[in-house]
């Protein structure tokens, strides 16, 4: 074979690997509407046979019947539906239980007096959805979390969201229950609530949120001297954004500044995605805690997938991040017994030498994944 014919042989083959490679990015979203809820039933189904037990509505049980709602809107699986309205039955459609608001807190608390405490309030979200699925005719489905909001917002305090995890567990409940109500007061507060937020978790030259203020920089640290922004923690706000403007009329006051925050999150996590499609806890340190996480994951890939189905993310841009945070959810999260792995169990940082494996899993993971792929099947609609 001479120069000119080796060449020649040389830019075929590049060409034909060329286009293998295009056609494996083109095709690495080609399930069917089918084949996501088959996936999604293979989560859902076992998280439930095997969790008969309720539990209780505190943040991490509740966070994963968001996912569920989520899965019973896409799928019409009423076994589904069963499985949130029992757990809001067993639970009296309440998050924390106290009467008396003399004694309500909203700092950290796992008590009946903790009525403010956004942890406790993130059961209003399922409760809401439940409501409105039977027809906005059971009232009692929503008087607590009705009670429990118009007290919070008749008190001067702005403060009630101090931790990021805060903004996904009750920024939905206010849109939710101004859909429901009508009354312009849930948007001012989530305004004033969330600017405060912003006042000191919020990293203008990131784009991102730190989890409270204790991990402010330079204040806190990495392993390595940088930021540390926990994926989780972005995650929850981040899902959260994509919630609170699918739920505001194209009039609101604020909308666009809560879209123009979540496009610049796009795009400072969309840099951040490590190659195999996860990100990791820590997430502009890599090395702090290195490894696969699936709730920040499983998050973040419910909240481009929303962006882009609704036209507010450029598909063209961000729909690669998506193929490879989905391909690691279902390829590497996702085990063959339906359970979802790799997840970070609770907390509130990046910890170095913490086991996170395929064994790790969490309601509030399978409720994150659940969304992703919920979202998933509105795509591939």
């Amino acid at each position: 074979m001479n120069l000119k014919q080796t060449l020649l042989a040389l830019i075929i083959a590049v060409t034909v690997v060329s286009c293998k490679s295009t056609a494996v990015k083109e095709t690495a979203i080609k399930q069917s509407k089918k084949e996501i809820v088959a996936i999604i039933d293979k989560v859902n189904n076992h998280w439930q046979e095997t969790h008969s037990e309720l539990g209780n509505a505190f943040w991490n049980v509740a966070a994963y019947h968001t996912g569920n709602m989520e899965a019973y809107k896409v799928t019409k699986n009423k076994k589904y539906l069963d499985y949130s309205n029992a757990w809001a039955e067993k639970n009296q459609w309440m998050g924390a239980k106290s009467q008396n608001k003399s004694e309500w807190k909203y700092n950290y608390g796992e008590t009946d007096k903790h009525v403010l405490f956004g942890d406790w309030q993130i059961c209003f979200q399922t409760y809401i959805d439940l409501y409105n699925f039977t027809g906005k005719k059971e009232a009692y489905k929503i008087a607590r979390a009705r009670e429990v909001m118009e007290y919070q917002m008749s008190t001067a305090a702005n403060d009630y969201w101090w931790w990021v995890d805060g903004l996904y567990m009750v920024m939905p409940v206010m849109t939710k229950l101004y859909k429901v109500t009508g009354n312009e007061m849930y948007l001012e507060k989530l305004h004033s609530y969330l600017s405060h937020a912003n006042s000191i978790m919020y990293d203008d030259e990131e784009k991102l949120y730190f989890r409270d203020a204790k991990y402010i920089y330079p204040k806190h640290k990495s392993a390595n001297g940088k930021k540390d922004f926990w994926a989780r923690g972005d995650g929850w706000i981040f899902a959260g954004y994509a919630k609170i403007i699918q739920d505001l009329p194209k009039n609101a006051k604020h909308r666009q500044e809560y879209i123009n925050r979540y496009k610049d999150m796009a795009k400072s996590l969309a840099a951040a995605q490590q190659k195999e499609g996860y990100w990791t806890r820590s997430i502009l340190d890599p090395e702090h805690a290195p490894g696969p996480e699936t709730s920040g994951t499983a998050f973040f890939t419910y909240g481009y997938l929303w962006g882009i189905n609704n036209g507010i993310l450029d598909k063209k841009t961000y729909l690669p991040v998506v193929e490879k945070s989905w391909n690691y959810l279902t390829n590497v999260a996702l085990q063959a017994n339906g359970a979802v792995g790799y997840v970070q169990p609770i907390g509130e940082k990046a910890i170095p030498g913490q086991v996170v494996d395929k064994n790790s899993t969490a309601d509030f993971g399978v409720g994150a994944f659940l969304l992703a792929a919920s979202e998933m099947y509105r795509f591939v609609e």
